[in-house]
């Protein structure tokens, strides 16, 4: 494969693995024109000499400049709260790393990824193989570091969680997920009856 499909194909990958900021840049973006569209009015109606839309923006600033001043500190202590929700809203965005319940399996001509719900469907049906149970009693989480598997065995017929284990990591192995998460299988001490 060429560097730049390579490359392309990386790009492809990540941009379905990992959730986009564009909706946060947007309302950042949308706030601050808003903003500053305000103060672009306020100064206008200033150097005309008209009456301030709201407040003007000298009262405006020796306002801020004197807060604490005469503030109600349940007000003041209640605004900062609610003004560093709003930074926290933008800033965790930022620097988290968004990641989809998505997983990209390689593949030397295509860009291959893989829903999460997709990939834990597919080893509960070869955990319910191995345990000889019905697929109500196999639950199956997949996340970035481990897959969890849970068995209620049906009552009276042991599931031997060695072998369950083992056979979800060739599976999980046919799939070449790098790093391969490691696997973790829980059979229920109660198990079901009639099933």
């Amino acid at each position: 494969m060429k560097q730049a499909d390579q490359d392309v194909t990386t790009r492809i990958v990540r941009r379905e693995t990992h959730s986009a900021r564009t909706g946060a840049s947007a309302v950042a973006a949308v706030l601050g024109i808003l903003f500053f569209a305000y103060v672009l009015l306020e100064s206008v109606l200033q150097v005309l000499g008209e009456q301030p839309w709201l407040i003007d923006p000298p009262t405006f600033g020796h306002w801020l400049a004197d807060l604490p001043a005469e503030v109600d500190p349940v007000i003041l202590g209640l605004s900062g709260a609610l003004v560093f929700l709003a930074g926290l809203l933008f800033f965790l965005p930022a620097v988290l790393p968004g990641r989809r319940a998505r997983y990209a399996l390689p593949n030397p001509r295509a860009a291959v990824v893989v829903e999460g719900e997709v990939l834990a469907a597919s080893l509960a049906r070869c955990a319910r193989m191995q345990a000889g149970v019905t697929p109500q009693q196999v639950l199956v989480t997949v996340g970035r570091t481990l897959v969890e598997v849970q068995i209620r065995p049906t009552s009276g017929t042991p599931v031997d969680a060695e072998a369950v284990r083992a056979a979800v990591e060739d599976e999980l192995t046919l799939t070449k997920l790098d790093p391969q998460p490691a696997v973790r299988v829980r059979v229920a001490d109660a198990g079901v009856i009639g099933q």
